[in-house]
């Protein structure tokens, strides 16, 4: 290699690090303190410098990771970032979806689900997170708008149908099961609820609905209750 060609090598490699060095300076601003640092989408994944619709933390996998979730494409792709470390953000997956929209992240489910609300009353769905690097979307045919949504413990949850009205109005509530967030179960319907009552140390919910008396159990609740019990007596 000639004189000229080792200096024209040297000198491009000297320029493409000082662009590289110029554009990370840009994508990230820190404060004169160094305690606050702007990080900007250009060094952030690819993906994550597209718009996004709606997103959602999830950080309940028990071993220390946290994930984030943007909804893209007017609801057909999921991405999936890793923010643990939020030094390094990495992406994870683009998860294509089969849905009637955008949609909205409404509440959390227990520990390994989201409930989505699709916009212009096209139903709902369940953000399945048992697995937060390849997280599933099932679309509830049994509860297309619901008003008030409450989780009965890690497994399930308790849909009021309709919109709310006033507390004195009776309405229908539907009992889901959430065991497998993949294939949600419609464990039944109370018609008519006028009233409803908790017992938190054991999980129990009672409603009284057109047909009398209903009770939604926890076992595991109950099993956590008992023992408290006993070890205190």
């Amino acid at each position: 290699m000639s004189n000229n060609a080792r200096f024209f090598s040297r000198t491009t490699s000297a320029a493409l690090l000082f662009f590289a060095i110029g554009a990370m300076a840009e994508a990230q601003i820190a404060s004169r303190s160094g305690n606050i640092i702007l990080v900007q989408p250009g060094s952030l994944p690819t993906l994550a410098q597209q718009q996004g619709i709606a997103f959602q933390l999830y950080s309940g996998s028990g071993d220390g990771s946290c994930y984030l979730y943007i909804e893209q494409s007017q609801g057909s792709r999921l991405l999936v970032l890793d923010v643990s470390d939020p030094a390094h953000v990495k992406l994870v997956k683009a998860v294509p979806l089969s849905v009637p929209g955008p949609f909205d992240f409404v509440q959390s489910l227990g520990s390994s689900a989201f409930l989505l609300r699709f916009r212009n009353n096209h139903g709902t769905a369940i953000l399945g997170l048992r697995k937060p690097k390849a997280p599933t979307l099932t679309v509830l045919t049994d509860l297309q708008n619901p008003g008030r949504i409450e989780s009965l413990g890690d497994s399930a949850f308790l849909g009021m149908d309709g919109q709310e009205a006033a507390p004195a109005a009776p309405q229908d509530y539907r009992v889901l099961d959430l065991s497998d967030p993949a294939k949600p179960v419609l464990l039944g319907t109370v018609k008519q609820v006028n009233g409803k009552l908790e017992r938190p140390e054991t999980g129990t919910t009672f409603l009284l609905g057109s047909d009398g008396l209903t009770i939604i159990r926890l076992p595991q609740e109950e099993v956590k209750f008992k023992s408290g019990v006993s070890v205190i007596n």
